[in-house]
């Protein structure tokens, strides 16, 4: 008896944990959609943190531009992203998504900076070569005035 008891137990506390806490919302944002909305979300807020003034100076909105970008509005927005928030794996499995989406873009970004920089280090030292031939190439040459010379003379003669 206490066998069947334990067991009717354990199977309605396993069907009440299935109990969604938000349910779908009627314009429920796919994954896929969601997952580019959110990676362009982390990237405005990166932009943010990194220069802060740089968002101050435009006059859009840009959490707007990026919802009109995947045509949708706030709300839908907010009701799927508590939604999918409700479960943590899927969650979970969201955001290492957009984590690695976000360090493919900064080993490319990474990789361009330093051939950026080399190619400027290059000029540079090239710039610096070239200053310097042209400076042992011309022969300084002093130029004599020969009036000058001539007053200097009168007037040591003068005193």
């Amino acid at each position: 008896m206490k066998n069947c008891i334990v067991i009717i137990l354990v199977l309605f506390l396993s069907v009440s944990c299935k109990k969604e806490l938000v349910k779908q919302p009627a314009k429920l944002i796919e994954k896929g959609k969601m997952i580019d909305i959110m990676y362009d979300l982390s990237l405005l807020d990166a932009m943010r943190y990194q220069n802060p003034l740089s968002l101050d100076s435009i006059d859009t909105n840009p959490v707007k531009f990026i919802l009109q970008k995947y045509k949708v509005d706030s709300l839908q927005f907010a009701q799927s992203n508590m939604y999918y928030a409700t479960d943590y794996e899927t969650y979970k499995e969201m955001f290492d998504e957009i984590g690695k989406r976000i360090a493919v873009n900064q080993r490319a970004t990474d990789s361009i900076v330093k051939i950026e920089d080399k190619k400027a280090a290059k000029e540079k030292k090239n710039k610096a070569k070239d200053s310097l031939k042209d400076v042992v190439k011309k022969p300084v040459k002093q130029q004599i005035n020969v009036d000058s010379i001539k007053q200097l003379i009168q007037s040591r003669k003068n005193r």
